[in-house]
């Protein structure tokens, strides 16, 4: 039997309070749900594991229950079709998910990446430095963090974040091309590097509108089809950039090393693989490359 009552970080949700306790509460740190049912034996062996975890994590880390058999609606939004079903909760959307028995060793791996570190103080210190001025204290402080705690995701997000900010571009590449492979593949990394590459080449000397006027002269001239792609993704115009991808693919599909074709793949990682953009545009992409 799954007991809620011997610990402040052990909840159970209905389809009712799913909202608040789940999603609500994911907006202060990560919360991990497990769908359960008390009619599978595999659910009733993996809780000892989640118990064990939440106490490890000593605050760190919510853990909600949701009772499959009786909660059939959050139990039909999650597409949880059997059980157990874990699945992370974190800035109010599902981050990870798995699917039957877990091993515990296999949940801290990745729960690692999400609960809050010692090394996290260091970097709000860092934050508060950046913003009181004192950038050199700032990138000092991170720095030190990262040596002294090389797992921790979060720390190199940020270094990258403020380097973007100072526009240091080549800077915040070169620290995530440093990054361990495990840390590479985290969806927020990838989107960032993915910004910091459109960051990277887009000459701030000229604009979007400047572009488009030197293109109604030169409609051919695939350099400025390449700098319009990356103006149009630092100011967040993600179908025009598609679009003008697509125009150079019609033109010469290998241009740059297949740059159409990898600027293409990098703004569907920016965008997140579930964006409707990413759908329409995918279908044309495969039409071009095969």
């Amino acid at each position: 039997m799954i007991d809620t009552v011997n610990s402040p970080y052990i909840l159970a949700a209905e389809d009712a309070t799913f909202q608040s306790r789940v999603v609500d509460n994911s907006l202060q740190g990560p919360v991990l749900v497990n769908f359960w049912s008390r009619k599978a034996g595999p659910c009733l062996r993996q809780y000892p594991i989640l118990d064990q975890l939440i106490h490890h994590y000593g605050g760190r880390l919510l853990l909600v229950n949701v009772d499959t058999e009786t909660e059939i609606i959050v139990t039909k939004e999650y597409a949880v079709t059997s059980v157990p079903v874990l699945k992370l909760f974190r800035h109010g959307r599902v981050v990870e998910t798995w699917r039957g028995y877990q091993a515990e060793a296999d949940l801290r791996k990745v729960l690692d990446r999400y609960v809050a570190r010692d090394s996290d103080r260091a970097l709000s210190e860092a934050v508060r430095d950046y913003a009181e001025g004192r950038t050199q204290a700032a990138f000092t402080g991170l720095a030190q963090a990262i040596v002294d705690d090389p797992e921790n995701p979060r720390l190199p997000v940020a270094m990258c974040k403020l380097l973007r900010h100072e526009q240091r571009y080549d800077e915040a590449l070169s620290v995530l091309a440093s990054l361990p492979d495990a840390l590479r593949g985290l969806e927020e990394v990838t989107q960032l590097e993915a910004s910091l590459v459109f960051a990277s080449e887009a000459d701030m000397d000229h604009d979007i509108a400047g572009i488009e006027s030197q293109l109604v002269a030169m409609p051919a001239n695939l350099d400025l089809r390449r700098q319009l792609v990356a103006h149009y993704v630092v100011e967040q115009q993600y179908e025009p950039a598609l679009q003008t991808l697509l125009s150079m693919m019609e033109m010469d599909m290998r241009y740059a090393d297949d740059y159409p074709r990898r600027a293409m793949l990098r703004i569907f990682d920016l965008l997140g693989q579930q964006h409707p953009l990413v759908s329409r545009y995918r279908s044309q992409l495969v039409r071009y490359t095969h």
